[in-house]
C-alpha cells in the first residue's frame, strides 16, 4: 500500500493527462486505469467489478456513492449544480464529492464512505437541523428483551456480550431494511425512528410494522440457531406509536447529538412495557392502527390501558401479522439465508448460467470474482432499497441501461430470472417455501421489468 501510494504521489505533480489517468481505491488498495474522459469516477468503479453503492442509479439523488478525495482534487471536473446544492444542504467540506456527478481528468487517490446498503438510513440524520429541534411526524418503535437480568446472572460476560452484539445486529436489521434508524440502545432496549426525513403517514407506519414482525422473525431464527448452544432464548416485546416530535442535533456545542423529543415518544416505551403484562409480543396505538390501509394487519387482542402521565385510557392492539403475505417482509426474512453464504450462491448460479446458455460467457470477463460480488451486492442492495421505491427504479433503470451495453439482450431476462430463483430455492434449503419462492418471483418480475424497460422511462 505504502509503495502504491508514494507511485500515486511521484505522479500528482504532473499535469492532467487522462490517457494515464490513474484511481486508487485507498480502503481495498486496489488502482486501476481511467480510460474513458467521458466516464464518471462511478462509471469506472461499475467498469473494473468494484461494489460501489449506487442505490439511484447515479442520478444525484441518493448520495450512497459519495467518496473522500484523498489526493488529485484538482484532476477532476467541478462540482454540478446537483453536487453544490447537496454538498450545501448536508454541510460537506470540499473533499466529499459524489462519484456519480464528475469526471476523472488525472490521477487520484478516494476513499468510498458508504459502504453497505445497511448505511444508508444514517444519511437521513444529514438532513436533521443542528442546535435547534423541529417538529415532525414519526413512528417510534421500543424493542426490550425480556428477563435480562436473569440471562445476565447464568452466562459469563463474554458469552453475555457477544449474544447482546448478535441480538442488536439482527434486530437491527428490520428497522434498516424498512427505512428507519437505529435511535439509541438503552441496556438491552433497541430504539427505533421512522420518518425522520419525510414520508407519509402510510408508509412510515407500513415501514415500522414491517420492522417490527421482521424483528419477532429474526429472534425467533436467533434462538433456533445461535442461542441454543448457550441453552439460552431470547424473548422480546415490541410497542409502536406514531406522533410529532422534536428532532434535532442537541446538546453542548462541543457535542451534540441527533436527539428524539416528544410525548409519543413515551407513550411508545410505555405501550412496549405494556407487553410484558399483556404477554402480547407486539402491541400498537390507535394512531399506528389508524395511519394503515384498512385490511392490511391482523389484530388479536385488545386491551384499554392507564399509561404513567395519562388520564384517558389508552386503545392498544396486538399486532398478529399481515392479512396474507406482504412480499417485503417475505424478501427480508429470507435474505439472510440465501446470502448466508455469498461465494456459493454466485457461483452456483453462473454455473447454471453458462451450462444453460453457453453463448453468455463471452459477455464476462475472464476474472469472475468481481462479477460474483456484484451479484450478491446488487440483491441485497435491492432488497434494503425496497423501502426507497423512487430511488429503487432509477438504479434498477441505470443497470438495465449498463446492461444494453455489455451486450445483453431482452431474450436473456427469462433464463436468467428462472436460474436466480432455483439458485435461491436451493440455498434456502429446508426453509424453502412456496410463499418465499413467489415472494422472490414477483420481486424478481419487477426488477427484470423495470431494467428491460429503461428507454420507455427515460
Amino acid at each position: 500500500m505504502i509503495h502504491k501510494q508514494s507511485q500515486f504521489r511521484a505522479r500528482i505533480g504532473t499535469p492532467p493527462n487522462h490517457q494515464h489517468a490513474s484511481v486508487v481505491y485507498s480502503s481495498i488498495n486496489q488502482e486501476v486505469r481511467a480510460t474513458d474522459e467521458s466516464s464518471t469516477l462511478l462509471d469506472i468503479s461499475m467498469e473494473n467489478k468494484i461494489p460501489h453503492l449506487h442505490e439511484c442509479g447515479g442520478n444525484g439523488k441518493c448520495t450512497t456513492c459519495r467518496v473522500r478525495i484523498i489526493e488529485g482534487h484538482r484532476n477532476l471536473s467541478s462540482r454540478t449544480k446537483i453536487e453544490k446544492n447537496t454538498a450545501h444542504l448536508r454541510k460537506w467540506d470540499p473533499s466529499i464529492r459524489l462519484a456519480c456527478q464528475f469526471y476523472v481528468q488525472g490521477d487520484v487517490q478516494v476513499q468510498r464512505l458508504v459502504w453497505s446498503s445497511a448505511e444508508v438510513n444514517k444519511l437521513q440524520l444529514e438532513t436533521i437541523p443542528e442546535g435547534e429541534a423541529e417538529e415532525r411526524n414519526i413512528v417510534i418503535l421500543f424493542c426490550d428483551l425480556r428477563n435480562f437480568t436473569r440471562i445476565t446472572s447464568e452466562n459469563m460476560v463474554f458469552d453475555i456480550a457477544h449474544m447482546l452484539n448478535r441480538f442488536y445486529t439482527v434486530l437491527g436489521d428490520p428497522i434498516l431494511m424498512n427505512n428507519g434508524i437505529i435511535y439509541q440502545y438503552v441496556g438491552d432496549e433497541i430504539v427505533g425512528i421512522f420518518g425522520t426525513s419525510g414520508g407519509t403517514r402510510q408508509k412510515n407506519t407500513m415501514d415500522a410494522v414491517r420492522a417490527a414482525l421482521g424483528m419477532q422473525y429474526a429472534i425467533e431464527r436467533l434462538n433456533h440457531f445461535e442461542l441454543k448452544d448457550f441453552e439460552t432464548k431470547f424473548e422480546i416485546g415490541i410497542g409502536l406509536n406514531y406522533g410529532r416530535a422534536f428532532i434535532g442535533h442537541l446538546g453542548h456545542p462541543k457535542h451534540r447529538q441527533f436527539t428524539v423529543v416528544g410525548d409519543p415518544v413515551n407513550v411508545a416505551s410505555r405501550i412496549q412495557g405494556c407487553t410484558k403484562e399483556t404477554q402480547a409480543k407486539t402491541l400498537i396505538s390507535k394512531s399506528i392502527l389508524e395511519g394503515l390501509p384498512a385490511g392490511t394487519i391482523e389484530i388479536g387482542r385488545t386491551f384499554s390501558k392507564h399509561l404513567a402521565g395519562k388520564e384517558a385510557p389508552f386503545e392498544l392492539y396486538e399486532l398478529k401479522g399481515f392479512v396474507g403475505a406482504d412480499i417485503y417482509l417475505e424478501l427480508q426474512s429470507s435474505l439472510d439465508f440465501v446470502l448466508k453464504n455469498e461465494l456459493g450462491f454466485a457461483q452456483r448460479f453462473y454455473k447454471k448460467v453458462f451450462e444453460k446458455a453457453p453463448g453468455l460467457r463471452p459477455l464476462f470477463r475472464d476474472d469472475m470474482s468481481g462479477q460474483e460480488r456484484l451479484l450478491t451486492h446488487m440483491l441485497g442492495g435491492i432488497v434494503y432499497s425496497l423501502s426507497r421505491p423512487e430511488y429503487l427504479k432509477m438504479g434498477l433503470r441505470t443497470l438495465g441501461r449498463s446492461h444494453e451495453k455489455y451486450g445483453v439482450k431482452p431474450e436473456h431476462y427469462p433464463l436468467v430470472k428462472q436460474l436466480l430463483i432455483e439458485t435461491i430455492e436451493e440455498e434456502l434449503g429446508e426453509f424453502h417455501t412456496e410463499k418465499l419462492s413467489e415472494a422472490w418471483r414477483q420481486a424478481l418480475d419487477f426488477v427484470t421489468s423495470e431494467m428491460m424497460n429503461w428507454k420507455k422511462s427515460k
